[in-house]
């Protein structure tokens, strides 16, 4: 592998270069996209770097940006990654004092901002942070408050009218593999959050296997609606941007229906819940319909499951097969695919495990769903289902130059090229978290079949001990029970206690309407989730759901919350995760209520 061949600053200018007129970005504002060409990147991107040197930045200075995506995310992180800074994303829905300390531990120079909101929150805690020496709003309807270390977008973006073309020209020309690129900040479910280093020669090695794994071209467009703070969403970006393609930012998520059928992606990553939720909304309003549909439902998807299924071994499919799949597909399979824009080639999926009947139903419909294996510490994949090797149970197979093996306790190691150099100034857990032989320790425990796809069992750090002594695994749980329609979230409750229960917040769309079919009266959601009809509901819905795990791990009893769990209570981490000591210090009170013995009449 030469220097520049997947050096991932020059392979991103060379496509600036070579397409000059083509869309690299596009944004939707106010309803309306818009685009933005290579050569409009090019040039934004050069402003700003000389903006960056302008301001003083030496080699390897860090850059903040805590902002929703926006293509000045984008913009701002290749800039840094010119003057060979290191950008340091925060997601947009961390508090104030949870920016404050990224932008402490990183030393933090420049922050970038995108709405009121996380601009508010950085003037707050500015005073606390002595080395920032400007707050940049990338949004010109920001106020600044007057605040001393605030600027707009556009006035940064002037510093760079000065040139300094001899400094500039000496940091392209010695731009590095060790170099870093970021500090990623794990999410934190325990203690306090951990910068990640990934240098070039980390994404370099991503860039080659997803090579030999992916076929991304640039005919390909894909929407960015997960947050570029996560590695999965800004890998796959840089990954989009350096074969050429068009990504295409969401800042508001709930749009993320609409802009399937505007903008009809090609290729596009999500996570798990996405796809629960679209399998959720397609089944119950399947329930709804007349018998006769139904029956055209299930048959149709039955056809997509024995042709993938003949796809899958390599087989030709009969003839009666291949008639009846192509009415199906007429009938029922199109216009199921036609929800995700319809001309969806595949989409990466990762960040949980996903439930493997909703990767079968996909793989039915014609959507090819990739479920993958990684973590911030391996610039996101380690394993990922291949094409014609599609095992639903499993996270797939190692990607090309990645080593893997079973440790003790069955923990995953990994071992490769895309390995993190380390946790920021932590050298102490850094090394605790390798092998004496360089592997390193994934948390994860699990196996290998003989076809070598790649299975997890259980999150090591978070397995629950039973008071009887099982072992339970509640992420496996989780995902059994979350798939149903009428549950939105799920926390299981184990550890320490006699038996399996569980904290469930309703989808409360689906709950009201079936509340309305059955007359059900109610003043408000907590009397709703009260009511006889609507526990005796959930009830034989769990035992339906949980028929495939043993005794030990079903949940015998269960609240149903009248409010989601949240970021802002800190019950969720950015990457939406449950932290459990959080949740049970804040629902003692009705996890204690599910373990009281009953009173003896």
């Amino acid at each position: 592998m030469t220097e520049n061949t997947y050096h991932l600053l020059h392979c991103l200018r060379q496509r600036m270069a070579e397409h000059p007129l083509r869309t690299a970005l596009r944004y939707r504002q106010q309803g309306e996209w818009h685009d933005i060409s290579w050569q409009s990147l090019s040039e934004q991107v050069e402003q700003l770097s000389y903006a960056l040197l302008a301001q003083g930045f030496g080699v390897q200075d860090k850059v903040g940006i805590f902002a929703q995506n926006m293509p000045q995310w984008t913009i701002a992180d290749l800039a840094a990654l010119q003057v060979r800074a290191v950008s340091v994303p925060i997601y947009a829905t961390n508090t104030a004092d949870q920016a404050a300390y990224i932008v402490n531990d990183a030393d933090i120079r420049v922050l970038f901002v995108g709405d009121q909101q996380q601009y508010d929150q950085a003037i707050s805690v500015a005073d606390n942070c002595p080395q920032l020496e400007v707050i940049v709003a990338m949004k010109d309807d920001v106020d600044l408050r007057d605040h001393a270390l605030g600027q707009h977008w556009q006035t940064f973006m002037a510093k760079g009218d000065v040139r300094d073309t001899a400094t500039f020209e000496q940091r392209l020309a010695t731009a590095s593999m060790d170099d870093l690129v970021t500090l990623i900040y794990t999410s934190g479910t325990t203690g306090e959050p951990k910068g990640v280093m990934i240098d070039y020669a980390n994404f370099a090695h991503q860039l080659e296997s997803h090579n030999v794994r992916l076929n991304v071209t640039e005919k390909d467009v894909s929407i960015s609606f997960l947050p570029l703070s996560h590695v999965f969403e800004r890998a796959w970006c840089f990954y989009v941007l350096y074969c050429g393609g068009t990504n295409c930012y969401l800042e508001n998520t709930n749009e993320v229906r609409e802009a399937l059928t505007e903008i009809r992606p090609t290729v596009m990553c999500a996570v798990p819940r996405f796809y629960e939720k679209i399998f959720s909304a397609i089944h119950e309003k399947v329930a709804r319909a007349p018998m006769q549909r139904k029956m055209v439902f299930t048959w149709a998807v039955n056809m997509g499951a024995r042709m993938a299924a003949c796809r899958q071994a390599n087989k030709p499919a009969s003839w009666l097969l291949r008639k009846s799949y192509a009415l199906a597909d007429k009938l029922v399979l199109s216009k199921l695919r036609r929800l995700l824009g319809g001309n969806i080639r595949f989409m990466p999926c990762g960040g949980a495990k996903l439930e493997p009947s909703i990767g079968r139903f996909f793989h039915a419909i014609g959507v090819d769903v990739k479920l993958g294996y990684g973590m911030t510490e391996t610039v996101a994949t380690i394993s990922c289902w291949e094409d014609g090797r599609f095992e639903p149970d499993s996270i797939g197979t190692v990607m090309p130059g990645t080593e893997v093996k079973i440790g003790d306790d069955n923990e995953i190691l990994v071992r490769g090229g895309m390995v993190m150099r380390g946790y920021y100034k932590r050298p102490e857990e850094t090394a605790a978290t390798f092998t004496a032989d360089g592997f390193m320790k994934t948390g994860d425990a699990g196996h290998f079949d003989e076809n070598g796809n790649l299975f997890i069992t259980d999150r090591i750090k978070e397995l629950m001990k039973t008071s009887n002594g099982k072992y339970i695994a509640p992420q496996l749980i989780e995902g059994k029970i979350g798939c149903d329609h009428f549950i939105e979230q799920i926390a299981v409750i184990a550890d320490t206690r006699k038996f399996v229960s569980a904290l469930i917040v309703p989808c409360f769309d689906s709950l009201e309407a079936y509340a309305k079919e059955l007359n059900i009266a109610y003043h408000d959601r907590l009397e709703l989730i009260k009511h006889s009809q609507v526990v005796e509901m959930f009830e034989a819905r769990l035992m339906e759901l949980q028929k495939e795990l043993a005794k030990f791990e079903q949940v015998k009893k269960f609240t149903l919350l009248p409010q989601a769990f949240s970021m802002d209570l800190g019950e969720l981490t950015p990457t939406l995760k449950l932290r459990r000591k959080v949740i049970s210090e804040r629902y003692m009170e009705q996890i204690e209520a599910m373990y009281r013995e009953p009173k003896k009449a």
